[in-house]
């Protein structure tokens, strides 16, 4: 048995401090604070340091310089284990739009990743955010390549799947794109609102209608207004709704993340990364997609100045939302780990610190850095003393 002692372990309802957690056979057997019970095989000292559960990532499209929107599997392996480091144990890969066939073609090779375990189970399966986007909010990704929803190039994504695509984004307003959020829930998939131009009312339908998510909150869509809330207003509205924020500074005012929490609450905000290979790169040119990116002092934009993903880890996300938007660590890890899992039906096994769950742990400094990740019983990265 190991066991981690003296540790600020943050849970569901509060942090324990100076707290300890056992774990065996891969699974977290005992939490508690003070003193450990005697009889552990190997114990370790943490000094103060954080214990969260390890983050979930429901939107990463890259990181390292790798990509996710390929067919190279050792690539997709790359981007994953950069985020590994950075306390990300489980994650969906996520697509951006390309020619449908490349797209199918990068659908095979993570599930033959996730089905060949790979990855161990750091890949808990696809995002599709595209190609049924509306032109008008496409942010970065390539105009030629989106399509009008369309249920049959939808069914070819999924069947390419093989059962592992768990979210599409799709803009509902669009000629057939509630027909299109119809099918995608009737194969068990989560359906999200993002890059759209609906309005309250359409949103408001869109989620009546089984869309539970919706894609980075605020950006890629109708701006909120007293009038007509739009996509944002209808998300944050709706109790069934997940709310996805990349909080990293560039893309949603620290304000706007307060007014979300505020309304929503850590159990409907789901902190994401929306991470491109540049993320954990310095200044560089790179590719999201067929889309040439442009990295420079944190920000990655297209030529005109577009915001085209980011270079957010989860733990800076999570950093950020405690250090500069005042949130506090339980609500912040609850938003970066326990909510996205329960999002993605695995909160049973993984998203929270509790006896009986798999032991997967970010081990973070005081300033909230990463400093040791263990997934499933394993340390990954770093060290424990």
């Amino acid at each position: 048995m190991i066991v981690l002692a003296n540790g600020r372990v943050v849970t569901r309802r509060r942090v324990l401090e100076p707290g300890w957690l056992s774990i065996a056979e891969g699974r977290i057997v005992g939490v508690g604070v003070g003193d450990p019970p005697a009889g552990g095989d190997e114990v370790h000292d943490l000094d103060g340091r954080y214990v969260l559960p390890g983050f979930v990532d429901v939107h990463m499209h890259g990181g390292g310089g790798a990509q996710i929107t390929t067919d190279d599997p050792d690539e997709i392996l790359r981007a994953v284990a950069f985020h590994r480091r950075h306390g990300t144990t489980r994650t969906l890969a996520s697509l951006v739009t390309d020619q449908l066939d490349r797209m199918a073609a990068s659908v095979r090779t993570i599930a033959g990743l996730i089905q060949d375990g790979a990855a161990g189970e750091s890949i808990v399966g696809v995002h599709l955010e595209g190609p049924f986007l509306n032109p008008a909010k496409r942010g970065s990704h390539h105009g030629e390549y989106l399509l009008a929803p369309d249920v049959t190039a939808l069914r070819h994504l999924l069947t390419a799947g093989q059962g592992t695509v768990r979210v599409v984004t799709l803009a509902p307003e669009l000629p057939g794109g509630m027909d299109l959020l119809r099918e995608t829930v009737s194969h068990g998939v989560i359906a999200a609102v993002g890059h759209t131009e609906a309005t309250f009312d359409q949103a408001r339908d869109a989620f009546a209608g089984g869309a539970t998510l919706a894609t980075h909150l605020f950006n890629a869509m109708r701006h909120f207004h007293h009038r007509d809330p739009g996509p944002a207003g209808a998300a944050l509205a709706n109790d069934a709704v997940t709310c996805e924020l990349i909080n990293d500074g560039f893309h949603v005012h620290e304000d706007a993340v307060r007014i979300a929490l505020a309304a929503a609450g850590p159990d409907r905000i789901a902190l994401v990364t929306d991470a491109t290979p540049a993320a954990g790169m310095t200044n560089g040119d790179f590719h999201l997609g067929p889309v040439p990116v442009f990295a420079r002092e944190g920000k990655v934009t297209l030529t005109d100045g577009t915001i085209a993903g980011s270079t957010l880890t989860m733990d800076a996300a999570v950093r950020h939302a405690v250090r500069h938007v005042g949130v506090p660590i339980v609500d912040a890890a609850a938003a970066a780990s326990t909510t996205p899992a329960a999002l993605l039906g695995i909160a049973d096994r993984t998203g929270s610190i509790q006896p009986g769950k798999d032991a997967d742990l970010a081990v973070l400094s005081a300033d909230l850095h990463t400093e040791a990740v263990i997934a499933r019983g394993a340390l990954v990265h770093g060290a424990l003393h």
